[in-house]
């Protein structure tokens, strides 16, 4: 459902970036973030359907971010999900442009809910500030600021909190917002404070222990870039049991919801077995 809403969504022009855009969107990809807008939405008793654009808006969002992190002058990685990095397939010039449509197509996309207005401005105003300064991009920023430096648990837990954690926060309380169910934010905020953690400290232990073909994309690019993360302070096996630990605090978060949050409690479960 998420995939065909997302290539209705994407523009039919034949230009070049055009192309490079649905290229990055169509490119395979978990749809994480998606998943939890309309498992939220569901879980607060709401019609899933009517949250689509904002799950598909969230997505072009995280789609845009990774086309940017790829780049030269960011993280360099020639390959994504397995197939050539935007850059690579369509020009750098290209790629920073189909980025930013994508981010500009992301509002457009999400204003066209079907949902009172004003459950609309409320989770725009969600989605454009975890996006931001202070949300995400503020997180990529202490990534490239921490690069070569040795830095402590609690730099690496902030930027991390901004760098993923941020949209998938924001994907569990619009799930909340297009229900109408302001009252459970909390609540959402801490299973997305959980898995979002645990959705990081993952990707570092797979970036030592996987291998690119199972990955989609390079392997021992922290290592390559002397970033500082969770592994490399705290060991792989303290790492696992910290994932477990907030596992079992996102399940545990759940338990005050009236729909069905069984999705999400798997969710939990898949997150920290994942292995790509």
């Amino acid at each position: 459902m998420i995939n065909k809403a997302l290539e209705g969504y994407m523009p039919e022009s034949d230009d070049i970036v055009s192309r490079a855009m649905r290229y990055s969107v169509e490119n395979g990809g978990k749809r994480i973030r998606p998943e939890l807008v309309l498992s939220f939405c569901e879980a607060c008793g709401g019609d899933s359907e009517k949250a689509m654009p904002l799950a598909c808006a969230l997505e072009m969002i995280h789609t845009y971010s990774l086309i940017h992190d790829d780049l030269p002058c960011m993280d360099n990685d020639d390959f994504r999900r397995g197939k050539p990095s935007c850059h690579i397939a369509f020009g750098e010039e290209y790629a920073l442009l189909a980025g930013d449509a994508l981010l500009t197509l992301a509002f457009e996309t999400a204003v066209k809910a079907q949902l009172p207005a004003e459950r609309v401005i409320d989770a725009v105003s969600v989605l454009s500030k975890a996006a931001g300064w202070a949300g995400m991009v503020g997180g990529q920023v202490m990534d490239l600021q921490n690069e070569g430096k040795k830095v402590g648990l609690e730099d690496i837990e902030k930027t991390d909190a901004l760098k993923t954690g941020e949209l998938i926060r924001a994907a569990c309380v619009m799930g909340c917002i297009a229900a109408g169910r302001k009252d459970m934010i909390p609540a959402a905020e801490e299973y997305a404070r959980c898995i979002g953690i645990s959705f990081q400290i993952v990707d570092d232990i797979l970036d030592i222990t996987s291998d690119t073909a199972t990955l989609g994309k390079p392997v021992g690019s922290d290592d390559e870039n002397e970033k500082c993360t969770y592994v490399s302070l705290l060991g792989i096996e303290r790492s696992k049991e910290i994932v477990s630990e907030l596992t079992v605090k996102a399940k545990e978060a759940l338990k005050n919801f009236d729909g069905n949050a069984d999705f999400l409690a798997e969710f939990a479960d898949k997150l920290e077995k994942r292995k790509n």
